[in-house]
């Protein structure tokens, strides 16, 4: 079967184009913000709403070209706010907009309330000049409702597609964003994490994908699963162009005390760490002990990737195992924190909704027990595949003050960092930690749900420290990134290596929508 042709669709020209590049075309006049916006939203309806039909963005921002307009009259008037200035970028449909789109995660429960103000994030990327040009789908309430789910599916938004083989999954929950970074619908895209959300939907999609310490971005405005854990993200094409995106969006953050925590540590422009070099030198650490070896594809390209590391200078370090693997791969303790959190963090999200006045007398939920009611009286449409057992789980918890809660809280970062993380970097003086970020996209199934068989960002999430996953090679055409993994605030060494690692291994290849996975033919006897 072959590949459907990638010059049928429109917006040809922004195929793996970066910030940078844009920049130059609106500068010297070659192009405009309103063209671009034009250009970019053709492709989507070309792309993703028809032809491949990947469904990874959920909704257009019917203002964009307004926006744009202003901001090329802008331009000429003032010059360019910054490197985003005029550029369109997609956000997850779980962060707030206060604008004629919805946020809803996903959810039909969500329709006809609205939220108050503009994200943190969102107000920061308009700020810099960025347009909202949609909101992406994603694993329904980020993935949190059953434990069968199938990752980039929402009750609103259907079945995200993994745009390398399109009968394949794009993992969650930030699916939308990833596949239509990868599928070139916009420059980059906002995407949120609780474990996994931001990394393997980049690795999956051949992106990049930069997971921050929790408190360097704000979380106000955003749905909630974990206010522990959550943390706002980037997904982009090349790791310069994520760095540009995730320091537009940092500060202090009144809505959000955790990023109080980011004073002093965060910075307004990582692409100054940007350094093809870094690895020369560099101490860096391989995580084997249940973060490699459950998939002999991923291990052959994992392995490569370390010769090429080390190729680079580096001092490697094989291996350099977390003390407390075993621990966490054996304890239920995350899983207690994120029911409990869920519960709390969602109710409080809820309280923030008003009415929309398009959906005049449309009831206004506020709890997680409506919303779960709403589910079963909505069966059809919302739970048509797979249930809301996490949820009823988490209905049942009680407050944050209970022993059964901190305690697991306190294990879990105990475990992630102190004896975790921080104990393997200071033991062999490491710069940072390696490791797979996952195995090969699965193929989607609906009735069973999703297939991980391995990942590595479970010590990371706990304690809330960064990742940054770029590709780093293909099995039978479908993509495998590559994690590197620090400390707290540890982006700007994170940012380096995987740039130098990006530089000396530049695989990254533009998805070319097979229609299903190609089958070898048994020779003729």
């Amino acid at each position: 079967m072959s590949d459907i042709a990638q010059t049928n669709f429109p917006g040809e020209e922004l195929k793996e184009i970066t910030v940078e590049q844009l920049q130059d075309m609106l500068a010297t006049g070659k192009l405009t913000s309103v063209e671009l916006v034009q250009a970019y939203k053709a492709r989507i309806e070309a792309i993703d709403w028809s032809g491949p039909t990947l469904r990874s963005v959920i909704e257009l921002n019917p203002d964009a070209e307004d926006i744009a307009r202003s901001l090329d009259e802008e331009r000429q008037a003032k010059g360019p706010r910054g490197p985003l200035h005029g550029l369109p970028i997609l956000i997850k449909d779980n962060i707030d907009t206060d604008d004629k789109m919805h946020t809803t995660a996903g959810s039909l429960a969500l329709v006809g309330s609205k939220p108050q103000k503009d994200a943190f994030v969102v107000e920061k990327l308009r700020e810099a000049g960025a347009i909202i040009l949609g909101k992406t789908n994603l694993s329904e309430w980020a993935n949190f409702r059953s434990t069968h789910s199938s990752s980039g599916w929402s009750g609103r938004g259907g079945q995200t597609r993994n745009p390398y083989i399109i009968t394949h999954n794009p993992c969650g929950s930030s699916s939308g964003s990833g596949v239509s970074v990868s599928a070139n619908l916009a420059v980059a895209a906002l995407a949120t994490e609780t474990d996994g959300s931001i990394v393997c939907p980049a690795h999956m999609n051949g992106i990049v994908g930069i997971k921050p310490t929790v408190g360097l971005l704000s979380r106000a405005g955003v749905i909630p699963v974990s206010h522990t854990q959550d943390t706002v993200g980037v997904h982009a094409r090349t790791v310069k162009d994520a760095a540009v995106v995730l320091g537009a969006m940092t500060g202090v953050d009144p809505r959000d005390e955790a990023t109080a925590n980011s004073e002093g540590k965060s910075f307004t422009d990582y692409t100054q760490f940007l350094d093809a070099g870094a690895l020369k030198g560099a101490r860096i650490g391989v995580l084997r002990k249940y973060y490699s070896g459950y998939n002999s594809h991923t291990d052959n390209i994992f392995e490569a990737a370390i010769e090429i590391i080390k190729s680079l200078g580096a001092e490697v370090v094989d291996p350099a195992d977390l003390p407390t693997a075993q621990e966490m791969k054996e304890s239920k303790d995350e899983t207690t924190v994120l029911t409990y959190d869920f519960k709390n963090d969602l109710n409080a999200y809820l309280e923030t909704r008003i009415p929309d006045p398009n959906y005049p007398g449309a009831k206004i939920l506020r709890s997680l027990e409506e919303i779960m009611e709403f589910n079963k009286e909505n069966s059809d449409k919302e739970l048509p595949y797979f249930g809301q057992e996490i949820m009823e789980v988490s209905q049942e918890r009680g407050p944050l003050t209970e022993e059964t809660y901190t305690t697991a809280l306190a294990n879990n970062r105990r475990r992630g960092g102190k004896e975790g993380i921080d104990a393997v970097l200071a033991e062999h003086n490491l710069d940072a930690l390696i490791a797979p970020t996952g195995q090969p996209s699965w193929p989607i199934d609906l009735v069973n749900g999703d297939h991980f068989g391995g990942a590595s960002s479970s010590p990371a999430a706990v304690v809330g420290y960064p990742l940054v996953t770029v590709p780093s090679g293909y099995v039978y055409g479908l993509p495998v990134g590559l994690t590197f993994m620090g400390t707290a605030y540890s982006e700007p060494t994170l940012i380096k290596l995987a740039y130098a690692f990006e530089q000396a291994n530049p695989v990254r290849q533009s998805p070319t929508y097979k229609p299903s996975f190609e089958m070898p033919q048994p020779p003729k006897l």
